[in-house]
């Protein structure tokens, strides 16, 4: 099947960071990280532009992994 559909503006049908204007190597910060990760890479400003969101889920992230750290190793004690 042949079709001469020619879509005027490609790059909205595609994930974010295989867009041209996206991937030129520049630095995200870390909204920009989770939104893509929270849609699959279909949106970089899903949380918008302030930074403190991002900051928050980093912090969260990192606070989780510590706290399974701490827990693991005091109850590991236990044997």
């Amino acid at each position: 099947m042949k079709t001469d559909f020619d879509y005027p503006n490609k790059n909205l049908l595609g994930a974010v960071v295989f867009r041209p204007s996206f991937n030129n190597f520049e630095k995200i910060n870390a909204n920009q990280a989770w939104s893509l990760l929270f849609t699959t890479g279909q949106e970089d400003k899903l949380l918008g532009q302030e930074i403190e969101l991002g900051r928050f889920f980093t912090n969260l992230l990192i606070a989780i992994g510590v706290a399974g750290i701490i827990w693991a190793t005091y109850f590991n004690n236990s044997i």
